[in-house]
């Protein structure tokens, strides 16, 4: 397939030749007909991506926060790398898609293969959609006209806010494309309409479909023509669909509402409010969320979980719709809204059309090439280059943020030889499998494990897909390298485990190691060997300063992620066995009781391990501490003598002979020598963690997993 995306660092929109995306249970794959550039979306994306490092930061004063923040826990050049990694990765453009429906995944029973369907699918010629993001299209209504159906749905939501009644006097400020379908949603409702904007050109439009006009840009007072409007009223409600910094359009609708109105902002404006403005009048104000309930809602656009109807009337897929039906009664017209067409292939022309022509409404785009030529799962990159029969080949199986910032640079550092790297997805897969100088891009598994000339598998996928892939590649005797966890269950292990013994049945076999990278850092192999000469039992207390994340993310869901005790803490659980250098024999967990306010308590937790050697040690790991205290923190008390390693920067010694420090210019977990071991283990035959010991830390964790939640 072939996909345009938009480069935040330097503000280029390009074509990208990708895999073509695989469905999966409750999506629907589409062959595209017709997207639609939303001129005032995409054209503020594109301007983002072509501001310079500085306007960049004005614009988002909150993320040169974090930034800073990040600086003083993790480090300058951490956080460089961290940012420049953000800013290198491009974003899909567009979701205002239009196609016909090829392929089906488990579970959709509401959608066809050769359905015409609307959706907020980005702009490529084949898009993969979760089921309640798409609406079928009625046959009266054609494809360039359903192209403006998610646009229309924002607008349609802002109006499901402002709860417009018969015969009201509703203002509409900001006559773009939003803001003209906005007015005929409006008019289709019986209110009586104000369109206001400084284009000319537009506010003629909105004439045509029976709304009167204000012109600042011509001395027309808006707030004059506003009340003049309302007969001296005050207008009911205004739904600002501008797209602008400052803050006129909201204080404007304030002077201009009648007591208790309503404004809706559906737009972008500046939001420095005046408390007068609104508190005489007691006014309403209300933010828009995209095309309606549902929206950022995982749970209902990923899993697929629908609202009740008699509950919810009006969801994203119901906005959809209802806009479908009203194009099809003739009460919208989009023709008028067309201000340029091109082809798919041309796409480079409208972008520059976008930028150039500041008064252009909806660009449409056309695709014509045949489905034959947009299903490849398989995209080359570059030419095969010859390979040693001892040298590690490697395919990936995964291309989100760990794997392309940190995983896949470690690798090509380690002179393994990258040859297909896979997302369902296809887009990920192609983006960072080119710049890291794979062979080949793919969105099915299969081109990794039934190729022969890969020897070696990276599993950097979801949490819950990595038992069941680590089977799969040691079944092809390939050698693995499993991004932890190993497992989210108990069953998971087991499988794991049968096997790779089977594997070794006869002596030798695969590799498989897991991405513990914290026992390969440079402070915690120092303390492994300071350690060593002590034969005394240890005291470990560990401390992850986790951060919150929300409690719909994925890594908290308990079957996809397995939570933050499996999914992370098992780095703590690995990295104190190595220290200890010594067999787990107990684990108690005890989280955060539940209180007000907490909705997650499992990631609030210590986790306390006791050792066959008279050991013991606690993890204390918090997702409720301050973001400016730091990350990591180890301690280990021993014969009067005391180590501690401070966010894998500072390392002290306390009453050690002959070592007090090892600090290091920038935080240095492990990361880049974890998969260069990994290879060594693969080039020598002797593993890097013994593979009882990964099977040990995987069910230790998952005990302590099960202890939290019986709690």
């Amino acid at each position: 397939m072939k996909q345009i995306v938009q480069y935040l660092n330097s503000g280029e929109t390009a074509v990208v030749d990708a895999p073509a995306p695989m469905a999966l249970p409750g999506t629907i794959v589409i062959r595209t007909t017709r997207s639609l550039i939303s001129a005032g979306t995409e054209r503020m994306l594109v301007g983002f991506g072509k501001a310079s490092m500085l306007q960049k930061a004005r614009q988002q004063p909150e993320k040169v926060k974090q930034v800073l923040a990040k600086i003083r826990t993790d480090g300058l050049g951490a956080t460089v790398d961290a940012v420049r990694s953000k800013l290198d990765q491009p974003i899909p453009l567009g979701y205002c898609n239009v196609g016909e429906v090829v392929e089906v995944g488990a579970g959709v029973f509401d959608f066809a293969v050769g359905d015409r369907v609307a959706s907020n699918g980005p702009h490529a010629d084949v898009v993969r959609v979760p089921r309640l993001l798409c609406a079928p299209i009625p046959a009266d209504v054609d494809d360039d006209m359903a192209a403006f159906t998610v646009v229309a749905s924002i607008g349609l939501q802002g109006i499901r806010l402002a709860a417009p009644t018969l015969g009201e006097s509703v203002v509409v400020t900001g006559a773009g494309l939003l803001g003209l379908l906005t007015v005929q949603l409006l008019l289709a409702q019986g209110c009586r309409v104000l369109a206001i904007d400084f284009d000319e050109k537009k506010l003629a439009i909105a004439r045509t479909f029976g709304a009167e006009t204000c012109n600042p840009a011509t001395g027309q007072d808006p707030v004059a023509a506003g009340m003049a409007f309302s007969h001296g009223r005050g207008i009911d409600a205004v739904i600002v669909t501008a797209s602008t910094d400052s803050t006129d359009p909201i204080t404007q609708a304030a002077n201009m509402c009648r007591k208790r109105g309503r404004i809706i902002l559906v737009g972008v404006t500046g939001l420095k409010l005046n408390r007068a403005d609104f508190y005489e009048k007691e006014l309403s104000f209300q933010v828009s969320c995209s095309y309606g309930p549902g929206r950022y809602d995982a749970d209902y656009e990923n899993a697929g979980h629908d609202y009740p109807f008699g509950l919810v009337r009006w969801t994203e897929q119901r906005n959809f719709e209802a806009v479908l039906d009203l194009m099809s009664a003739g009460r919208i017209d989009t023709e008028s809204l067309v201000s340029h067409r091109f082809p798919f292939e041309n796409a480079g022309e409208a972008y520059t059309s976008l930028t150039d022509d500041k008064t252009g409404l909806g660009l449409l785009l056309s695709y014509s090439s045949p489905l034959a030529e947009r299903m490849h799962s398989r995209v080359t990159l570059r030419a095969d280059t010859p390979v040693r029969k001892d040298q590690p080949v490697v395919g990936v199986i995964g291309a989100g943020n760990y794997a392309s910032r940190i995983l896949i640079p470690a690798f090509q550092k380690s002179d393994a030889v990258l040859h297909t790297i896979v997302s369902s997805g296809g887009l990920s897969s192609a983006l960072h499998g080119k710049k890291a100088g794979f062979t080949a891009a793919s969105s099915d598994n299969n081109d990794i494990f039934g190729n022969s000339d890969i020897n070696t598998v990276v599993i950097a996928t979801r949490h819950d897909s990595h038992a069941a892939l680590a089977v799969e590649a040691i079944n092809a005797g390939k050698n693995v390298f499993v991004e932890k966890p190993l497992g989210l269950t108990h069953d998971d292990i087991d499988q794991v485990e049968a096997a790779y013994s089977t594997a070794h049945a006869t002596g030798s076999g695969p590799q498989l190691m897991v991405g513990f990278n914290r026992r390969f850092s440079p402070q915690a192999t120092k303390m492994k060997a300071l350690l060593e000469a002590v034969s005394e039992p240890k005291s470990f207390l560990m401390v992850m300063n986790a951060g919150a994340i929300p409690p719909d993310h994925w890594t908290q869901d308990i079957a996809i992620g397995g939570g933050r005790i499996i999914g992370e803490a098992c780095h703590f659980v690995d990295l104190m066995r190595f220290l200890a250098g010594s067999p787990i024999t107990s684990v108690y967990a005890r989280r955060l009781g539940s209180g007000q306010g907490v909705v997650t308590t499992e990631d609030k937790a210590s986790i306390t391990l006791g050792f066959e050697d008279g050991s013991f040690g606690t993890i204390m790991y918090l997702a409720n501490g301050a973001s400016s205290f730091p990350k990591e923190r180890i301690e280990v008390f021993t014969a009067g003598r005391t180590l501690q390693i401070d966010n894998f920067r500072k390392m002290t010694g306390f009453g050690w002979p002959k070592f007090s420090s090892l600090n290091l210019r920038a935080q240095d977990k492990g990361q880049q020598a974890c998969p260069k071991q990994f290879l060594s283990a693969v080039s020598s035959g002797t593993p890097a963690i013994p593979f009882a010991e990964i099977l040990e830390v995987a069910r230790v964790t998952i005990d302590a997993a099960e202890q939290l939640r019986a709690q």
